[in-house]
């Protein structure tokens, strides 16, 4: 019996299996962590460039000239704030959906008085954002904040790790353009 549990010890047949074994849960919870950060960073690029997009028609006054008032489509009355909001969605990616995202437009005095913070968003009772965010574009040589929001759906990977940093699973991106408009 002493010479089998010799034998064994000095076995070397399976410690290969054994120390993937022992590696394997660290390295996939890692490979799906590098997927949700990437999947999140993709995300926050495709945010940027409709940032940057509505910052241009912001600039060059197409937004001031276009949405002048509200507009009735299809028997439902559409404000300027929404038609603006519609165009921005028109220039998001295909994997953002327009139902998560929020566009916030205000005007400063000043470069330093432009506000750049991220909101505290609020939930009502069915978990529904309930901020009422503004759109206030401004003239011909304003300065001119915009701010878009997406809630972008996150899930929990192994090892507790967690993008979200709202309620209901969601991580907030933030993109923000602040500007001064051509005099058009």
């Amino acid at each position: 019996m002493s010479e089998t549990l010799k034998r064994l010890s000095r076995s070397q047949d399976g410690a290969a299996i054994l120390e993937f074994a022992l590696v394997a849960p660290l390295l996939i919870a890692l490979i799906i962590a590098i997927i949700m950060d990437s999947l999140a960073f993709f995300g926050q690029q495709g945010l940027e460039t409709a940032a940057e997009s509505a910052a241009r028609m912001l600039m060059t006054g197409k937004a001031q000239r276009t949405f002048t008032g509200n507009k009735v489509v299809g028997g439902v009355t559409i404000t300027t704030k929404q038609q603006f909001r519609n165009a921005v969605c028109a220039s998001i990616p295909v994997f953002l959906s327009c139902s998560r995202l929020f566009v916030d437009v205000s005007t400063a005095t000043n470069f330093s008085g432009a506000n750049i913070s991220g909101p505290t968003i609020t939930y009502d009772s069915s978990g529904n954002v309930s901020n009422n965010f503004s759109y206030a574009p401004g003239s011909a040589g304003s300065i001119v904040v915009v701010r878009l929001f997406y809630l972008w759906p996150t899930t929990r990977g192994p090892l507790g790790f967690n993008l979200a940093n709202q309620p209901g699973g969601n991580m907030m991106l933030k993109a923000t353009s602040v500007l001064k408009s051509e005099y058009y």
